[in-house]
């Protein structure tokens, strides 16, 4: 693709951008902007007016192409306050740098630019090696000896106004940037190790956009649940799953369904993940003493009707979530738990009462993400008789194919394309309120539910069943006893 001719951040300021013969113009494109790209286009060019959206996705197409060639500079970031509005300089703005800058600013070019959302630098004996998650697995970036490790992680503390002089103990830090129309917020940890300091940053795209249900993965009638559960008055709806199964993400979702013109919305999260206009959105910053629970307290006395609590972690924050719901509120958040029912075990683990659990729990929805096969290269065969016992041994009619990953240069030899969410919703009814009530374990209540084995297995068994997702990854993420 030819390289745009006008500079970055001019074509971001003026929202215009040269592709090929046509003059991408965005809403708020400036007079100056214009005429400076017909003059550098040297012939007539068509005009594209674009939404904001369409014209922030070009941007970042046609300069992260540009950035990828020999020729282009690296990217840079701007080390000012990450607070003042304008502060954050832009990852494909040109700029000429040290090595270590150049090496750090691709890495996380690299990162961003492959969705990944994690990031790990790992100093050993030998030099650095740099790993990332992406959908769910780690992939090597590079293993060298020849990179300095300390000055690596010097460079990122300073970018998160960490302090560097301090190796002896964990530090934690946020770096703000933008990758294009994209914004990025990086949360940084470092810990210190026999070969120098060990650093992991999770990638949060503020741009990502949240999503409706159904791009969520859930059925039919999944969907209609959570839209009835959305829509109550009051109780608690938790989501559960182990970290990075993508809680934060449908309870965004659940959030968008309850936001309504006379509903009043407030969260209290850790981190603030996406932006949600019209919705008032608290940061959690233990160093000042703003937990959860502390947060949530504040939240009560705000008019709140929707509340959504990031995380329950641990007991305060735990009874004040059940005492909001138990006072007319409305309350989501997210809990460890293997499975649906274990969130009940688990809330009792943090002290709540069975009657304040029967009285406010409405829902569970437990989850897991497993990955999506890659439509250009997977195969399918007939299951063997194991597999088929599997699909049995649940119930289910095993399918004629199965299909498995082979890998291609489409998905870089993974086998895999993205990933899909898989999920099992709990309705809290009135036989299950009476057992949790008089403190039935999970083994009876599993009964009274109809739950005989593994029901988030048997909603990824349909995935494997429908060639969306292969037997050994459902097996991987989820296990049979999930």
């Amino acid at each position: 693709m030819q390289r745009a001719p006008l500079p970055f951040a001019f074509a971001r300021d003026n929202q215009v951008a040269l592709d090929g013969a046509a003059l991408l113009i965005g809403p708020e494109a400036t007079a100056n902007g214009l005429r400076e790209a017909r003059r550098r286009a040297g012939a007539p060019v068509n005009p594209a007016p674009l939404a904001e959206s369409d014209f922030q996705a070009a941007l970042s197409r046609l300069y992260e192409d540009a950035g990828s060639t020999a020729e282009a500079p690296d990217v840079a970031f701007d080390l000012e306050d990450p607070d003042r509005p304008g502060a954050t300089r832009d990852l494909l703005e040109d700029a000429t740098e040290a090595p270590v800058i150049q090496l750090v600013n691709q890495l996380l070019r690299q990162a961003v630019r492959a969705d990944a959302s994690d990031l790990h630098l790992e100093p050993h004996e030998e030099g650095l090696r740099a790993r990332m998650r992406v959908d769910g697995t780690m992939q090597t970036m590079f293993d060298r000896r020849d990179v300095p490790a300390r000055r690596v992680v010097s460079r990122l503390k300073v970018m998160a106004r960490l302090d560097i002089a301090e190796t002896r103990l964990p530090q934690d830090g946020r770096i703000a940037l933008r990758l294009g129309g994209r914004a990025i917020d990086l949360r940084l940890s470092t810990l210190p190790g026999h070969y120098g300091e060990r650093v992991v940053m999770r990638l949060l795209d503020r741009t990502t956009g949240l999503m409706d249900l159904d791009r969520l993965g859930l059925t039919t009638d999944q969907a209609a649940l959570l839209q009835r559960l959305a829509g109550l008055p009051n109780g608690i709806i938790l989501a559960t799953g182990p970290t990075g199964s993508g809680k934060t993400t449908s309870l965004y979702s659940l959030l968008r369904l309850a936001d309504r013109a006379e509903r009043n919305i407030l969260t209290v999260e850790d981190p603030v993940e996406y932006d949600l206009p019209g919705i008032s959105q608290t940061q959690v910053n233990a160093d000042i003493g703003l937990t959860f629970a502390r947060g949530l307290r504040s939240i009560l006395r705000q008019d709140p009707d929707v509340i959504l609590v990031g995380e329950i972690r641990d007991p305060e924050t735990a009874l004040v979530a059940s005492e909001a719901a138990l006072t007319g509120h409305l309350v989501f958040s997210s809990l460890h738990a293997n499975n649906a029912l274990s969130a009940v075990v688990r809330l009792r683990e943090l002290g709540v009462d069975n009657y304040l659990i029967s009285a406010t729990l409405r829902g569970v929805l437990a989850q897991r993400l497993v990955r999506r096969l890659c439509p250009a290269c997977s195969i399918t065969r007939p299951p063997t008789e194991a597999e088929t016992r599997v699909f049995t041994d649940h119930s289910l009619a095993a399918p004629s194919q199965l299909a498995h990953p082979q890998g291609c240069a489409a998905c870089e030899g993974t086998g895999f394309d993205g990933r899909i969410g898989v999920f099992d919703i709990l309705e809290i009814d009135d036989t299950l309120r009476e057992a949790i009530d008089s403190g039935a374990p999970e083994a009876r209540m599993r009964a009274l539910s109809g739950r005989q084995g593994s029901a988030l297995f048997r909603a990824a068994l349909a995935r494997v069943a429908t060639g969306e997702t292969a037997l050994d990854e459902v097996r991987r993420v989820i296990g049979e006893s999930a």
